[in-house]
């Protein structure tokens, strides 16, 4: 739809069109990255294992490599004929095991030829060239067979997988030095108001300082994206339209305030006067209500409201999941979980609510309360809580010892 005609969403609806939307996004171009600052970017290509892993049988524990059927009938005493530690010369390793023999091994190092189980150093004593053994094993115990992490040829990370640490050890493990990643996408970021001065400035009676744009530059560099903060607009029509033109040429464009129903909330009027296409001006959710996402100049942008928790909120519930996507990564999807209510919960029905919480107890014995806090400007209060309690529309009262759907905070 074109014009700034209000649409409202249920807050699945509208999370479903920005991931829609974000699965035909093209994302950004592939670049060389050294494998030491790749952590975090988003695979251009797949990693192909250039060898077997492990690349030999490799054990798993300290202890003796033998023959399992010299085990059946304990205590078992076995000859002593060398030793397989990691990283060893080929040769320096006895080249068979057989019946009644075994070798010293060390976790990680290749289980000689003959030898089928590792049994642990903890079960065993050791007598000058013999040890016995109080423990039987099974043949394969403790043994990682050749091949079984991947084979020579196999594609161990796809193309679009987001390199953790784990994903930067494989890629190092086949030998990538440097690979091709996606450029990190170029986020403008836009916050306006006649109340808001920078974060350096000391505000005026009636201003406040402008936290959002730098929480928001946090939030886009956590999900992979290159912040580029606007100077601040004022609740001025030129302006407005200037930095917001300014903010189009980035890959993805973040406003922030200026999209409520107030006189000086002019941020729709002059997205629409750019021939802005509108997917949705609002959405069911506390915070975050009056959220606006769509498309100008070939270009995504987000509306988010001026209270910061709400613009905190809104850019984890709907931008985070374009962001990705123009970084080559598949979004992720929305993960609760759920935890038992250690205090009643009443609301108003009619709104999915993300409310601050504070999840306490470890292990299998958690439990979640909401956090003292005074609303979506209430930054202090969202600071101390550690995830956000999910409240269903239909429900407007939740007791104690219910569970409840728990969001983790990014």
């Amino acid at each position: 739809m074109s014009g700034t005609a209000a649409t409202v969403l249920p807050f699945a609806e509208g999370r479903a069109l920005v991931e829609q939307h974000a699965a035909s996004v093209a994302p950004t171009e592939a670049e060389l990255a050294d494998l030491a600052r790749a952590g975090g970017r988003v695979l251009a290509e797949a990693l192909v294992a250039d060898r077997d892993f492990p690349p030999f049988p490799r054990s798993a524990r300290d202890g003796y490599a033998v023959h399992a059927a010299d085990l059946v009938r304990l205590p078992a005493k076995l000859r002593i004929i060398g030793e397989s530690k990691a990283g060893a010369a080929p040769e320096s390793i006895p080249a068979q095991v057989r019946r009644g023999e075994a070798v010293v091994i060390m976790t990680g190092a290749p289980a000689p030829a003959g030898a089928d189980a590792v049994v642990m150093v903890e079960y065993t004593s050791r007598d000058s060239n013999t040890v016995a053994i109080q423990k039987s094993v099974a043949a394969g115990e403790n043994i990682v067979p050749r091949g079984s992490e991947g084979r020579a040829g196999e594609v161990l990370l796809k193309r679009g997988q987001r390199l953790d640490a784990a994903g930067v050890a494989v890629a190092a493990s086949v030998g990538k030095g440097s690979l091709f990643v996606h450029s990190s996408p170029r986020v403008a970021v836009l916050a306006t108001g006649d109340e808001i001065v920078d974060a350096a400035t000391q505000p005026g009676p009636n201003q406040i300082r402008n936290s959002n744009s730098y929480s928001l530059a946090a939030q886009v560099r956590a999900a992979g994206g290159l912040p580029v903060l606007l100077p601040i607009s004022p609740d001025e029509t030129e302006q407005l339209r200037r930095l917001i033109e300014q903010g189009l040429q980035a890959d993805l464009l973040l406003l922030a305030g200026g999209v409520s129903m107030g006189k000086y909330d002019l941020v729709e009027q002059v997205l629409g006067e750019l021939g802005a296409e509108f997917f949705f001006t609002g959405a069911l959710i506390q915070p975050g209500r009056p959220v606006v996402f769509g498309r100008a100049r070939e270009k995504y942008f987000f509306g988010l409201p001026g209270n910061p928790v709400s613009t905190m909120v809104t850019f984890e519930l709907f931008a985070r999941p374009m962001l990705e996507a123009l970084g080559g990564a598949k979004p992720r999807r929305l993960a609760f979980f759920p935890v038992l209510l250690k205090k009643e919960i009443k609301v108003r029905p009619g709104l999915t609510r993300f409310l601050p919480g504070l999840l306490s107890g470890q292990f299998g014995e958690l439990e979640v309360e909401l956090a003292p806090w005074q609303g979506s400007g209430d930054i202090a209060g969202a600071a101390r809580a550690n995830c956000y309690v999910v409240v269903p529309p239909d429900r407007e009262r939740i007791t104690a010892g219910e569970l409840v759907a728990v969001w983790p905070k990014s």
